[in-house]
């Protein structure tokens, strides 16, 4: 049976050894998620609720454990690891609550009318079975956006974790068996990509959750052209900023620092690209680069840590090759590497970068880097902002930093997104729609919107042909 190992950013050593599903596992896992999901349709919000409330708390309970699983399997420093799990938490409770009110049956019979012979409601009713494709960034926090919702819905969900981070699935199925949920509610698979793709082609299949790169999006579109399902796409982003002459600067570098460099800058909504107005871009500028400098780049086991690697060497070379053309197009790099790095940190580790004198004709202001560096370009008025957020394929979020409330909604109105930021960023609040658009993806997670993508509606017209009466 073909293995699969997880190669540790930390030290680049094998950390865990897995096996690929069997072809008869991923047969007998589907079929068990199918016939699960007719008992688990007829459940009440309240089991569910009861389930799903168990299991994030056998995860919580495990948060210490989880945390050293996720830092030794994708590099985040340790110290912000449980930070994960307790978003995980707070996403999950606040999908659960708003479950039964979002999903309620939709009553459709006129109240003024005399006619009692005719009774019409929609419900919402369960897809089936949901497939979920997670990726390694934030493995936790990406799961919660649909196996949650998607079981609180009344579906069955199979997870499909990336290879980079594969103790997530088994963390959460282990949490579901100790909630006492029922069998074949959850589960999880080891995919190839063919076996990814042959199982969204499954007819059994009846929605596919996924987060990850535009190439895996369009393949996922592709594998599931010949049926009519559902897809949920988060994918790429170049998530820009505008900070307005009227900001708080010290608020907003402070801000977007972390927004960019967080994770080491490998967060579906961190900041890649900033445009500042040229009243306060050098005063901006400098400030950005002392709050930069303050990052102790390092092993991620180590407390003191704040900026740990990239998950392997291959990305961490895109975003070397993402500096070297800007530079050679004229840019200016403000950080020296020597200030960071040491002879023994391996290949995916990165010094944090800011450049400025930048353009749209640089690959790293317009593509994305997923990686700690981020481009910084002077503009003269909102009008020349918005037109640079606007140019770019991705539309996952942006944000714009000001004291004037009613400029924000203005040009929020304007910028080509899915979630328009003031004075915020690299943020998912679970109260609101979670979509993008252009190559950001399509469809929506989170916020009572998102359950309307994990369920379908259905209407009733019942009628009777004559009063009935005691």
């Amino acid at each position: 049976m073909a293995k699969f190992e997880v190669v540790s950013p930390v030290d680049d050593s094998v950390y865990v050894e897995r096996s690929y599903s069997s072809e008869k596992f991923i047969s007998d896992t589907l079929s068990q998620a199918v016939a699960a999901q007719r008992q688990w349709a007829e459940t009440t919000f309240a089991e569910r609720k009861k389930y799903c409330l168990a299991l994030v708390d056998h995860i919580v309970k495990d948060k210490e454990v989880i945390a050293n699983e996720i830092c030794q399997q994708m590099g985040r420093p340790i110290r912000y690891c449980e930070g994960e799990i307790n978003g995980f938490a707070d996403r999950a409770k606040t999908m659960i609550d708003i479950a039964e009110k979002k999903l309620q049956t939709i009553n459709c019979n006129d109240q003024k009318s005399q006619n009692k012979t005719l009774n019409r409601y929609i419900e919402r009713v369960p897809l089936g079975t949901v497939l979920s494709i997670v990726p390694w960034n934030y493995p936790f926090l990406t799961a919660v956006n649909s196996i949650i919702p998607a079981i609180m819905a009344g579906n069955t969900v199979i997870m499909k974790p990336s290879s980079q981070t594969p103790l997530t699935a088994e963390r959460i199925f282990s949490a579901s068996q100790k909630a006492g949920l029922p069998v074949g509610v959850f589960s999880y698979l080891y995919l190839t990509h063919a076996d990814t793709e042959r199982l969204i082609e499954n007819k059994h299949i009846d929605f596919v959750c996924f987060t990850g790169s535009v190439k895996g999006g369009e393949r996922i579109n592709l594998a599931s052209s010949d049926r009519f399902i559902g897809l949920g796409l988060e994918l790429g982003g170049k998530d820009p900023a505008y900070v307005r002459h009227d900001a708080d600067i010290n608020y907003s570098v402070e801000s977007l620092v972390d927004g960019a460099f967080f994770n080491a800058g490998q967060s579906c909504c961190g900041i890649e690209r900033i445009y500042v107005h040229e009243q306060i871009y050098a005063e901006f500028v400098d400030a950005f680069c002392r709050q930069v400098r303050q990052y102790k780049l390092g092993n991620p086991l180590d407390p003191q840590t704040t900026l740990g690697p990239m998950v392997n060497a291959r990305p961490a070379e895109l975003v070397r090759q993402q500096v070297s053309d800007a530079l050679s197009k004229g840019a200016t790099a403000l950080i020296e590497e020597s200030e960071f790095l040491t002879s023994e940190l391996g290949s995916a580790y990165l010094a944090p970068q800011v450049l400025v004198d930048v353009d749209h004709s640089m690959s790293v202001m317009v593509q994305e880097s997923f990686g700690p560096v981020v481009g910084i370009m002077k503009v003269k008025d909102d009008d020349e902002a918005i037109a640079l957020m606007n140019d770019s394929d991705y539309g996952l979020t942006a944000s714009v930093w000001t004291k004037d409330e009613k400029v924000a909604i203005d040009i929020g109105k304007q910028v080509q997104t899915g979630t328009w930021f003031m004075n915020r960023c690299d943020y998912l609040d679970p109260l609101l729609a979670w979509t993008g658009v252009k190559n950001s993806g399509r469809g929506c997670t989170l916020s009572e919107i998102g359950y309307e993508q994990l369920t379908r509606p259905k209407s009733y017209y019942l009628k009777q042909t004559e009063l009935q009466t005691d």
